[in-house]
């Protein structure tokens, strides 16, 4: 080996070194969680109004039960602010590690930075935190979830592939300042920039519910008539759009095409239906892999920043077979 090689050689050990070392002192930051048979566990839900929501608090009551885990669990009914007083009540109870499903990116930071701060390791749950303010692997453990972007880009694809002459679409947007709703709508958006013929008439937020999704697909239809496609971010406000659609006098499937992400049983139906042309599934039941994730912690690995689920996709191809396994 000549010097000039050594050296390199030697500079890229050491390199490795740093980026190793710098990965390790970032896991040393996180507060440590003691391997124990059994521990008190708090779950800060953000709203329970949505099949999807119910399916993951489920989900986490019985992997915890299943575990023999105290859960303690709280419920934000939607609310940003009572969900940072929830999770600061989860501190003063002396929970062992907190289990946060986030309602908007920014509002929950003060939150997971208190958390830190007792000594008390979080774990983020579907929906992720302001990256700039927070990140995994120094302020808490770890993002258990979807790619919602891919989840955006994905429905898009469909579309193009399956309507290729181009569309006309209104967008109702999730929760604004949720992780979901920006990622669904970016990788939406993206995945349909300088196709031709392909055209997003208005986005406007329907706050993940059937309600409220109806009562903006009702307002956007009229101002927009010429409208084909409604993609909706999930499936209570793709529902909430059928039903403005057929009070229109449209039929849904045929004269406008539905599009949604999350893939209830419900959802997936009306894929059978026709009333819903394609959804990606956005995979609710967490419970297994948050407790898996909590073993792992505590038993000294390393967590990825980014724990990703694997979510299928529904159209009228599969959608008979799969709805009976849907949530």
């Amino acid at each position: 080996m000549t010097g000039i090689t050594r050296r390199v050689a030697l500079m890229a050990t050491a390199a490795a070194a740093v980026a190793l070392s710098t990965v390790a002192f970032a896991q040393e930051g996180l507060p440590k969680l003691e391997k124990k048979d059994t521990y008190k566990v708090g779950f800060a839900q953000t709203e329970s109004n949505n099949p999807w929501r119910i399916a993951q608090t489920e989900s986490m009551k019985a992997e915890a039960e299943k575990l023999g885990y105290q859960l303690v669990y709280t419920d934000a009914a939607g609310s940003a602010a009572k969900q940072v007083a929830d999770v600061n009540s989860m501190i003063a109870q002396g929970v062992d590690v907190i289990f946060l499903a986030p309602r908007e990116e920014k509002p929950l930071i003060p939150a997971v930075m208190a958390a830190k701060k007792a000594g008390i390791p979080v774990i983020l749950l579907d929906r992720n935190v302001d990256q700039s303010l927070a990140k995994a692997g120094e302020d808490y453990v770890t993002f258990i979830g979807s790619d919602f972007i891919d989840e955006g880009k994905r429905i898009a694809e469909w579309l193009v592939q399956n309507k290729p002459d181009g569309a006309k679409i209104i967008q109702l947007e999730g929760t604004t300042g949720s992780s979901p709703a920006n990622d669904r709508k970016k990788g939406f958006d993206e995945a349909l920039a300088g196709k031709a013929g392909f055209e997003i008439l208005a986005s406007q937020s329907g706050d993940f519910a059937r309600d409220k999704g109806r009562q903006v697909a009702e307002a956007l239809l009229q101002a927009h008539p010429d409208a084909d496609v409604i993609y909706a971010h999930n499936d209570e406000m793709a529902m909430g759009a059928i039903a403005a659609l057929e009070a229109a006098g449209k039929v849904p499937g045929k004269d406008v095409l539905v599009l949604s992400i999350d893939g209830g049983k419900e959802a997936v139906q009306a894929v059978v239906d026709g009333k819903i042309a394609a959804v990606v599934e956005c995979n609710p039941r967490f419970g297994p892999k948050a407790f898996e994730t909590l073993a792992r912690y505590a038993n000294g690995e390393t967590i990825e920043a980014w724990v990703k689920n694997v979510d299928k996709f529904y159209d009228p191809t599969n959608a008979a077979a799969e709805v009976a396994n849907a949530y």
